[in-house]
């Protein structure tokens, strides 16, 4: 009696345990160590060339010295790193390219409705996937059927004449 006792609070627990939604992907450190993530190199000081124009303070906003990953990857490939603020406007030499890209229209919402489609997906395709006792990624598995293989895309273009010269070579 009580080891049925003991064995059914064990499959309840097991069962509640399964039920929390963690997400798609799990990424908890794997131990109680430290984050070498929490900690930020900031860029060197440096000496303004004139005071007068330095910007004015700014509460809580960001400095000079602040990283800024995105905004220095998009400068080290060249580009241009104002391109960043939701708010800039369309540079002109990208009208071109917006005229080509939407020249069938634009949808207004199409953010939220691409959002809600992949919700639906998520939660069609990965209803029995959050049904586990250890912490796993899911996104390999909810996206299992729309991940494309490189190897096997790589050979049917190769059988159709097309070069990959970044891909390995045949064996």
């Amino acid at each position: 009696m009580r080891l049925s006792r003991a064995l059914l609070a064990m499959i309840l627990g097991a069962a509640v345990a399964g039920c929390n939604n963690p997400g798609l992907r799990d990424l908890d450190p794997p131990g109680e160590g430290p984050d070498e993530f929490s900690v930020l190199p900031v860029k060197p000081l440096t000496q303004p060339k004139d005071y007068a124009f330095l910007p004015a303070p700014t509460p809580g906003g960001g400095n000079l010295t602040d990283p800024n990953p995105n905004a220095d990857a998009v400068v080290a490939l060249g580009g241009n790193a104002s391109a960043l603020n939701p708010n800039a406007a369309i540079p002109s030499s990208d009208a071109a390219l917006v005229t080509a890209s939407s020249r069938y229209g634009v949808p207004a919402n199409a953010r939220a409705v691409v959002e809600a489609d992949d919700e639906a997906f998520r939660k069609r395709r990965g209803r029995w996937t959050g049904l586990r006792l250890f912490p796993v990624d899911r996104y390999q598995q909810v996206y299992e059927r729309q991940s494309i293989d490189p190897f096997v895309e790589t050979d049917a273009a190769r059988r159709i004449g097309v070069e990959t010269p970044s891909s390995p070579p045949n064996e």
